[in-house]
């Protein structure tokens, strides 16, 4: 099986790797952040993900969400030296993890555990810590054709539903995700406000509230967007809150 590797200090990649190597393993490529591995494992397609779980910029817990949109996914086992982390990645159904320092036999053990999954098994496996994210993410990732492209959060101005896929309107463009948009709005309670049954607006690039015209209808101007938005009645009330509750 083909191995990454992802530790953001330099000593753990390189004795996880002379492990995996004992175990009669290739280590395709390491990682010191998780935004250097998703950008690995986009390029290389790695089997397997021995994530690290307490790193800076973005944790292992968010990476092993974003891999999962990469096809195909490679499985994660994280490896952490906290207990409290190894249950967070217990709560995210995790194929395995393990706690440092690793030892060769539990590495062994666990790398076998993924050989032994066949792909629906595995898919299952994926599907469910991608259901299972544990907090908000600080990121969006989206498969384009330059491979996994992540969105930071607070550069998203808004989302917008057609069918089963939902657009996101960034300061750099937009890319298209297949998520939901009432999971999107649960996870980003208080930073995106809902104006639209097909429309979720982050509340922080609001700049006004205003009429649409002679019909009574109102929208939403947004700062450095020349387009508005618009607000249904079924979503104003809520809107008006929202916006008190920034202010």
């Amino acid at each position: 099986m083909r191995v990454l590797v992802c530790d953001d200090e330099a000593l753990a990649r390189m004795r996880l790797k002379r492990l995996v190597e004992r175990c009669d393993m290739e280590v395709v490529a390491e990682a010191g952040t998780g935004r250097e591995a998703l950008a690995s494992a986009s390029r290389l397609h790695p089997d397997v993900v021995l994530m690290d779980i307490r790193m800076p910029d973005m944790d292992g817990l968010e990476a092993s969400a974003h891999l999962t949109c990469l096809e195909p996914a490679p499985a994660v086992i994280f490896c952490t030296a906290f207990e409290e982390h190894a249950l967070q990645a217990f709560r995210v159904h995790a194929l395995d993890y393990l706690l440092k320092p690793v030892s060769e036999a539990d590495l062994r053990q666990a790398l076998e555990k993924v050989r032994a999954l066949n792909q629906v098994q595995l898919a299952e496996v994926q599907h469910r810590m991608a259901a299972n994210r544990p907090r908000q993410r600080r990121h969006i990732s989206a498969r384009t054709y330059r491979g996994l492209e992540l969105v930071q959060v607070e550069d998203v101005r808004y989302f917008q539903a057609d069918q089963k896929y939902v657009t996101v309107y960034h300061t750099g463009g937009s890319v298209v995700i297949n998520e939901p948009l009432k999971d999107l709005e649960k996870e980003f309670d208080g930073l995106f406000v809902r104006t639209h049954r097909s429309t979720l607006v982050a509340l922080h690039y609001i700049e006004a509230l205003e009429h649409s015209g002679s019909d009574g209808g109102y929208e939403v101007r947004l700062r450095d967007l020349d387009a508005r938005l618009p607000v249904s009645r079924r979503h104003l009330s809520g809107l008006r809150q929202a916006l008190l509750n920034r202010n």
